[in-house]
């Protein structure tokens, strides 16, 4: 097949043998942020096509950083210990795994915190929901705390490499922690860290820099969401602005010699409802990213087989990171190469515990084989 889209590519010190990511996917199946019995078997099925490049769910860098019960950790040894089974289950299919690093800022549960005896933080004192006058008015990170937070990605990125992944993703999309900084209605400092575009992107660029230093640009990537909604931050005249400052000194530090794994950015098509169309809105676009980024660029949001076959034939370095589709299609690689029907999903069984909805999935040939 002459698509790029099932051509090998290399990424960071990966050799991937196709174009097609699985996206990190929020499940809510970890007690006592953990990892557990089935998750092995549950990225195992999705990973094995060899040489699959799998980002996994969303993952706390400390406790600090927390706030859901039911989403998991790497910051104690219990944790790490879990993940090395996860880690071990993909590379037996001799395919790949980054673990994104989580910090959820405003966007935690209070009331998961309050239980914890840990602050409720953001960038600002901006509550979530600005219409809501009963909503919990976060505590602004002093610069100290950010330093400390800094430090618990390098963790927590060590941590990851410790266990046996391959690299990490950093989360600064979604309207979590990092990302609250970037916007300027979530982040009204006045000291280095606000105020100015180059101020506002300061923090995620440090952790940048220090999870690089610690376990290598190449084993680094970094996801963002210029265009979303998600947690209450909105849109605002200096959107392009803002994150064309941030990938432009990406790409400066690449030309340094460090350049990342890839950077990751989610298309304005996609909503937290669902895909309503596979046309880019009015809202924006992404293209600005290729005239600054040389490197790998992996775009999420929207895509089926036709748009992904259109977008990396354009673009050689472009991969595409599906989502909700590999959870209902563990072959979604396969399927897609021979032109086979995905299977639906279910949302109701997206943050439900254990199955259905998680590993009970049918490949195509278990289906072919009940006709």
């Amino acid at each position: 097949m002459s698509e790029n889209l099932f051509k090998p590519v290399k990424v960071g010190r990966m050799d991937l043998q196709h174009r097609v990511a699985m996206a990190p996917l929020t499940r809510m199946r970890a007690p006592n942020n953990t990892v557990a019995d089935l998750h092995p078997l549950y990225y195992s099925q999705r990973s094995s096509r060899p040489g699959t490049l799998i980002i996994t769910e969303a993952t706390f860098i400390s406790e600090a950083a927390s706030g859901y019960p039911l989403a998991p950790g790497i910051w104690r040894q219990d944790q790490i210990d879990a993940w090395k089974k996860v880690f071990d289950a993909i590379h037996a299919n001799k395919s790949y795994v980054y673990v994104q690093l989580w910090a959820l800022g405003r966007a935690a549960f209070k009331s998961d915190l309050d239980a914890r005896g840990l602050p409720y933080v953001s960038a600002s004192d901006v509550p979530e929901s600005t219409n809501n006058p009963d909503a919990p008015v976060p505590k602004p990170l002093t610069v100290d705390e950010i330093k400390e937070y800094i430090n618990n990605y390098v963790q927590a990125a060590k941590n990851a490499i410790e266990a046996g992944a391959d690299g990490v993703e950093i989360h600064s999309a979604n309207g979590y922690l990092l990302d609250q900084f970037l916007h300027e209605d979530t982040n009204k400092r006045t000291d280095q860290y606000g105020g100015s575009i180059e101020n506002r992107a300061r923090f995620t660029l440090e952790v940048v820099d220090a999870v690089t230093e610690a376990i290598g640009a190449d084993r680094v990537g970094i996801r963002l969401s210029p265009w979303n909604l998600i947690n209450s931050v909105e849109h605002n005249s200096n959107i392009v602005a803002q994150f064309a400052y941030v990938i432009g000194e990406l790409q400066k530090r690449a030309e340094a010699g460090k350049e990342l794994a890839y950077i990751h950015l989610i298309e304005p098509r996609w909503t937290i409802q669902g895909n309503l169309n596979n046309v880019i809105t009015a809202d924006g676009s992404n293209d600005f990213v290729r005239a600054i980024w040389k490197g790998i660029f992996m775009r999420a949001g929207g895509y089926d087989r036709e748009l992904a076959i259109k977008h990396t034939n354009e673009d050689d370095k472009v991969l595409i990171a599906m989502g909700r589709y590999f959870i209902s299609t563990p072959d979604l690689v396969n399927r897609w190469e021979q032109n086979i029907e995905l299977n639906p999903y279910n949302r109701a069984t997206f943050y439900s515990s254990r199955n259905p909805g998680y590993t009970d999935y049918p490949f195509a040939n278990e289906i072919e084989a009940k006709a």
